[in-house]
């Protein structure tokens, strides 16, 4: 099921893709999204953190660990996909770990935030779900700003053993968002 925003259609990323996206396969990668990637997306980075550290798992249970992950893709006539929102598999304790990313040449026109809401607010309309976690580094403004505008609260820090101190965000069942 996909979700709309004003400006954003966000489209639950499936197993094909995830394979067309992993092979380096940008023609397959943009025909199943039926969306023009952007040249630089999805970076090394992005792939990484979001499905490589993880493929046999998600080859494995589809349908667990690509829980509620959507590409974000433009509305209108040229439909561009500018990022991701990830949830890192379905949530075993009630709380959901979200992850997002944009673009570059989109970034700072407040699609994460648009695309991070809808999704986190999904997130929480699912039975079982009581909370929607994130982490980001202190020094990180913009993407602390984004996780206050969804709505999300600082409940603590977690040391990560190779990024250092990160925040810890989280937003309860019930909660509305700032924005």
């Amino acid at each position: 099921m996909n979700l709309e925003t004003e400006r954003l259609i966000l489209e639950p990323i499936t197993l094909e893709l995830v394979e067309a996206v992993l092979a380096g396969d940008r023609a397959r990668s943009e025909s199943l999204a039926q969306a023009r990637f952007p040249r630089e997306w999805p970076g090394p980075a992005v792939i990484e953190r979001a499905f490589k550290a993880y493929p046999d798992q998600v080859r494995a249970d589809p349908k667990t660990r690509l829980w509620g992950d959507r590409l974000m893709i433009t509305r209108g006539s040229e439909r561009r996909v500018i990022g991701s929102v990830i949830f890192h598999g379905f949530p075993q304790n009630g709380i959901a770990d979200v992850g997002y990313g944009v673009e570059i040449d989109s970034q700072g026109q407040g699609y994460a935030t648009e695309g991070t809401l809808a999704c986190v607010e999904w997130a929480l309309r699912q039975p079982g779900i009581r909370a929607v976690r994130a982490t980001t580094f202190m020094w990180h403004r913009a993407s602390v700003r984004v996780l206050e505008k969804v709505g999300m609260k600082i409940i603590g820090t977690e040391e990560h053993e190779i990024l250092g101190e990160m925040l810890v965000f989280e937003r309860y069942e019930g909660t509305e968002s700032s924005r």
